[in-house]
Formats: C-alpha cells, structure tokens, sequence
C-alpha cells in the first residue's frame, strides 16, 4: 500500500491501516526507545504510548515529512519525555528526603539495568559504564548518538527526525563522540 493511501486510511479511522503500521514500525519503534530507556518493561510502555499518539495524532499530520519519520520524532521525543519525568521524580523524592517528608522511592540508579537486547557486550559491568557515559551527554547529543550509533540512522534521517541542520548534527555527534571518548579513555585504561 502506497504511504499517501495509507495516511488517508489512517485518518479516516481504518484498522486496517492502524494494524499494518503497528506490524510495520512496531519493532523499529521497541529497538529506539529501549536505546534510550534500556528497561524492556518501560520500552514497552514507551512505545505504547508512541502508537497511541501516532493513532491520536494523525489527523495532524501534514505529510511534510515520510510517515516514519514523524513516527520516529513521536519515538525520540516519547522517550526523552520518560527520562525527564523519571529524572524529575528522583530530585522531588531527593527533596522530601531533605526536608523530612520522606516518602518511598527507588534509590536506585535508573540506568542500572541494562537489558538492551541490541547491544552484546562482554559484561554487565561494561554496558553499565557505557550507557552511564551516553546518558550524561547533553540532551542533544545523546539524541543524535543514540540515533546514529544504537539505532544505525542515516545523518538525513536523522535531519528528519531532530529537525536540525546537516552542520548542527556533524557538530553534535563530533562533541559526543569526544565527550564519550574522554570519559570512556580511563575506562578502556583500566581494562588493559
């Protein structure tokens, strides 16, 4: 089925059309939230929220763009979303704690649990301290990372998808791969 027939099957209600989206991007979608979020269960639910925006959202959809790549923003802001909201979670929970008021909370770190099934490593040990490093990028460039090197987008796909310039990625990743290497060079250190 043609994209531009399938948009207009999306937004005049067809299931059909929702059940072939989901069989289409409903794994591409698990793939690049568990790179951000790496806990299958909140993967899940990231992505379920994903799908029900798509299916909310698409009598907005200008066509401005491909069909995945604005599914893909929906994936990439979703995500993000969850990790400021946990994020947000903790410091008002840190709070309480401080003025007394405590209340129960995961004392946790969040990215303790590394389960991402894309990534084979060694270890545990050596997932952990990579994914500690790429989650303490800044915003931006953990997004253009994570889209580049654990998703494998293209730069143009990318483009899409963050609506930023060629220059603007190239600039994010080069400070990202850097940052990573710096933090990561101790580590690499130690390992020999």
């Amino acid at each position: 089925m043609k994209e531009e027939i399938l948009i207009k099957n999306l937004k005049s209600g067809s299931e059909t059309a929702f059940a072939q989206v989901l069989k289409e991007f409903e794994q591409k979608v698990f793939a690049t939230c568990i790179s951000f979020v790496p806990n299958k269960e909140d993967a899940e639910d990231i992505a379920q929220e994903v799908f029900l925006e798509v299916f909310k959202s698409i009598s907005k959809f200008k066509g401005d763009s491909k069909l995945s790549t604005w599914i893909y923003r929906i994936t990439t802001n979703k995500s993000l979303e969850f990790i400021r909201k946990k994020n947000t979670k903790k410091r008002f929970a840190f709070m309480q704690t401080i003025m007394g008021n405590e209340i129960p909370f995961d004392k946790t770190d969040y990215f303790t649990e590394f389960n991402h099934p894309g990534i084979l490593l060694e270890n545990k040990q050596k997932s952990e301290i990579i994914f500690r490093a790429i989650n303490s990028l800044s915003v931006n460039q953990r997004v253009i990372f994570t889209l580049a090197k654990i998703d494998g987008k293209s730069y143009q796909e990318i483009l899409e998808i963050t609506g930023k310039s060629l220059s603007s990625v190239e600039s994010l990743m080069f400070r990202a791969r850097k940052t990573l290497q710096e933090k990561l060079g101790n580590f690499y250190k130690n390992e020999n």
